[in-house]
């Protein structure tokens, strides 16, 4: 689950990104309902980008805004409510990261959905059944080793 996360130089510290990022990662285990989950936990990655000041704009002119975007599979946060409630846990966390930097207005957030089948870890392609297969074997080991409850 690739999470992009786009700002301009000088609104977030190197230290207030990893926090950022690692809130992103949270927020979509969270809405997800697979905080713990190992497969998943180490298949969230991501890039920060920052770009130059003045290279973000909004009704056509620089602006201090960032911008989330979560690539998921198809099968993944499928309800309305999981799009809002991972929409809504982003730009919080990106909000207190910038420290009153950035207005909530100028946080925008978008998901992209891969197609059945276009979902690949590792040079393998997964379909929708083997990503929940694997997510359902790292649960189920994690639970046999007592590292998570049924």
């Amino acid at each position: 689950m690739p999470i992009t996360l786009t700002v301009p130089e000088g609104l977030l510290s190197p230290e207030a990104q990893a926090q950022a990022f690692a809130g992103l990662t949270d927020a979509v285990l969270d809405v997800a309902g697979l905080t713990g989950n190992a497969f998943m936990t180490a298949n969230v990655i991501g890039t920060i980008n920052v770009l130059p000041a003045g290279h973000i704009l909004a009704a056509g002119k620089p602006v201090a805004a960032a911008l989330i975007e979560l690539k998921l599979p198809e099968i993944a946060l499928a309800t309305a409510e999981a799009k809002r409630a991972f929409i809504e846990k982003a730009t919080d966390v990106v909000e207190q990261a910038a420290e009153g930097r950035i207005k909530r207005e100028y946080i925008w957030s978008n998901i992209v959905y891969a197609p059945e089948g276009a979902w690949g870890i590792a040079g393998r392609s997964y379909s929708n059944a083997d990503l929940i297969g694997a997510i359902q074997e790292a649960a189920a080991a994690q639970v046999s080793q007592g590292l998570l409850t049924a």
